[in-house]
């Protein structure tokens, strides 16, 4: 070991580290083409990532704008609970730090009587110490009470202001159906919040105690040494932390990228969970296995990356901010007591030298290690400059949607050579949408998605209460893509749309969404109780709605409204579809849209369904391929293969209108 022990020297040591960093830098430079000529198949599969522009991730004046914006919305104003907190944990801080500095004084004290072997000043001393430990403990722990209560409300006000945004309106349809700057929104409401609000509140923590610390050992030390050492120490922290905040710049775009891929990781997960039953069908286990290691291979690499990394940083970061911090102060603190014409010390005798050095030199080592956090606290701001750049990304996404904008990369169509020359402008939102009871109108409105594919260049027809339309024809000829815009999940790309107001439309889809909570959450959602009684709806009358759709036994079984179960589990796929139609008598919409709403139906109680809505004076859009439904509609409406629509008008007399594509 003495062998050994004596190649470990500062120099060695220098040269190893520059050597870490030289291997690094080459290590990143000979990977990077290697990531890129990966790219083929398997990763066009596994890219569900559809940000655009990124958020540039750095300590500089926008993260610091960006951080102001954030923590209004976090302290919306000054006497509130979070400001509360915030003076108790610096009133703590400042507690903690006279608590140290008397730590110090009295641990002096403590030794010094030992050393001096006086029994009554270590009894006083020690009794000293255990007397005010209760404080000193309590102090601590109020202090982490505050932080955590600090986090958990920051949280809770950050997560209520995004989710007042993400839920407002279609916003939440929007952002993954019609945006493609934000992937996985889910996490980034979740994951990202807390991380963010945690490292905030520990920031804010791990400043405020050393900048604390630092004034209050300037102020002792200058006093007992003068005021050239702590000057010399201040000077050591701002040349370092210039430095390593230079070296860490790559630490917040890492850390963006470590979070979206932590992201698509568990998005291929939740696909997973899914769409599993599908996947057995098709015993595509072999298949998913490879597409969530693919996925987890791209995490771990980057990760493997990241600790390298901040391993190299982290030995650079313990050598300035800690060991080198260390030794400027022996040198400072050392100055008045190897100088001995020093005029402190010229009548002092051993034991004072003693205490005075231990003293001093406990204060100086603990203002040296506040230097040392502060300069590692630039670390953790850099990583916070990655949850504050996705943060912020977020918050502007929701704000374009909430006023209608949205980006999405727009496909140009190959359009026939015949169609060439009737170019068509599309931008979204530039259609008039009229609000008007008991008709759906759509006047010369293109049908197109939300990427400018064009499925219909002029769609003009009208509909009014009472005449019920069936909508057929094969996928993708553009049923769907009607309704999205009829309900407004769709921009209106021109033209004008008459229609009732949202909450007099109803769809009803194919698969039912059947909500957490109990029976009757089922039949009113999304109303809730208090909305079902300013309706003047008994439960009675919901009985009646179960009935009509032949779903009373339900209640029976269940023995009360107020029973909660898992009902995408409990109700068989039939039961959901008529428990969906038991809603929309609930509602009473003046038009309802119809998805195969009634395809796991069987045919009489389908007939008896769609008898009563014609009694209670609901007018009918029904997507669907069964004949039997044929009666209960006055307009066929059909989609060819080739995107035109023909209306065929039953017991009116007959009437087709074709509308080109």
């Amino acid at each position: 070991m003495a062998a050994f022990s004596k190649y470990v020297t500062a120099k060695n040591s220098s040269i190893a580290g520059c050597i870490l960093m030289v291997l690094y830098l080459l290590r990143r430079k000979r990977r990077t083409p290697r990531q890129d000529g990966r790219k083929g198949v398997s990763d066009l599969i596994l890219n569900t990532e559809k940000d655009g522009r990124k958020e540039r991730a750095a300590v500089d004046k926008v993260f610091f704008l960006r951080v102001l914006r954030i923590v209004r919305i976090m302290v919306p104003r000054f006497f509130c609970m979070e400001t509360g907190y915030l003076i108790l944990i610096a009133a703590m801080l400042v507690a903690r730090t006279y608590c140290d500095v008397w730590m110090i004084q009295n641990g002096t004290m403590i030794e010094s009587a030992i050393i001096g072997r006086s029994t009554k000043d270590f009894k006083t001393f020690l009794f000293s110490f255990i007397k005010f430990m209760p404080l000193i403990a309590l102090v601590n722990n109020f202090l982490k009470f505050g932080l955590n209560e600090l986090k958990l409300r920051f949280r809770e006000r950050l997560t209520k202001h995004l989710y007042d945004q993400y839920l407002q309106g279609f916003t939440y349809y929007k952002m993954g159906n019609l945006d493609n700057r934000i992937a996985n929104a889910d996490q980034l409401l979740t994951q990202d919040v807390e991380k963010f609000c945690n490292s905030v509140v520990e920031l804010y923590s791990n400043l405020s105690k050393p900048l604390l610390d630092i004034g209050l050992y300037i102020f002792k030390l200058t006093s007992a040494i003068g005021a050239q050492g702590p000057t010399i120490m201040m000077s050591y922290l701002l040349i370092s932390g210039l430095f390593l905040t230079r070296l860490r710049r790559p630490i917040g775009k890492m850390t963006v990228t470590e979070q979206r891929y932590e992201g698509e990781y568990r998005y291929v997960n939740s696909r997973l969970i899914t769409n599993s039953e599908e996947i057995a069908f098709y015993n595509g286990n072999i298949r998913e296995k490879q597409t969530i290691h693919a996925t987890f291979k791209k995490l771990v690499d980057h990760l493997h990356n990241f600790i390298f990394f901040r391993f190299s940083m982290g030995f650079v970061d313990s050598i300035i901010a800690k060991y080198l911090a260390t030794v400027v102060g022996y040198l400072v603190v050392s100055r008045p007591f190897l100088n001995l014409s020093h005029p402190r010390h010229l009548q002092s005798t051993h034991s004072e030298l003693l205490e005075d050095y231990y003293q001093s030199g406990r204060m100086l080592l603990r203002m040296s290690q506040a230097l040392g956090r502060i300069v590692l606290a630039g670390r953790e701001m850099t990583r916070l400059s990655g949850f504050t750049a996705r943060i912020t990304e977020l918050m502007k996404v929701l704000k374009d949607l909430n006023s209608g904008r949205y980006e999405r990369t727009m496909v140009s169509h190959q359009e026939k050579e015949a169609d060439i020359a009737e170019k068509l402008p599309l931008v979204p939102g530039s259609g008039q949408i009229i609000n008007r009871d008991n008709i759906i109108k759509f006047d010369s409105t293109p049908l197109a998605t939300p990427n400018g594919d064009i499925l219909i260049r002029d769609l003009t027809f009208e509909v009014t209460s009472g005449n019920n339309v069936l909508v057929c024809g094969p996928n993708g000829c553009g049923k769907s893509s009607l309704f999205r815009v009829l309900g407004e999940l769709w921009p209106l790309f021109g033209g004008q749309l008459t229609k009732p107001e949202r909450g007099k439309l109803f769809y009803v889809p194919q698969r039912p969404y059947m909500t957490l909570g109990s029976l009757r959450d089922q039949v009113i959602y999304p109303d809730t109780l208090e909305e079902q009684m300013r309706k003047g709806i008994s439960d009675q009358v919901l009985k009646e709605y179960l009935d009509n759709v032949q779903l009373g036994h339900i209640l029976d079984r269940e023995g009360s409204w107020d029973s909660v179960q898992d009902w995408m589990d409990v109700l068989s796929g039939g039961e959901k579809q008529r428990m969906a139609m038991a809603r929309l008598f609930y509602h009473k919409p003046q038009f309802a849209i119809l998805d195969e709403c009634t395809s796991a139906v069987s045919v009489d109680v389908e007939d008896y369904i769609y008898s009563h809505c014609r009694t209670v004076g609901i007018t009918l859009f029904t997507v669907s391929h069964r004949k039997s439904l044929w009666k209960h509609h006055k307009v066929n409406t059909e989609c060819h293969p080739d995107f035109a629509f023909s209306f065929k008008l039953y017991f009116l007399g007959f009437k087709q209108i074709f509308l080109d594509r």
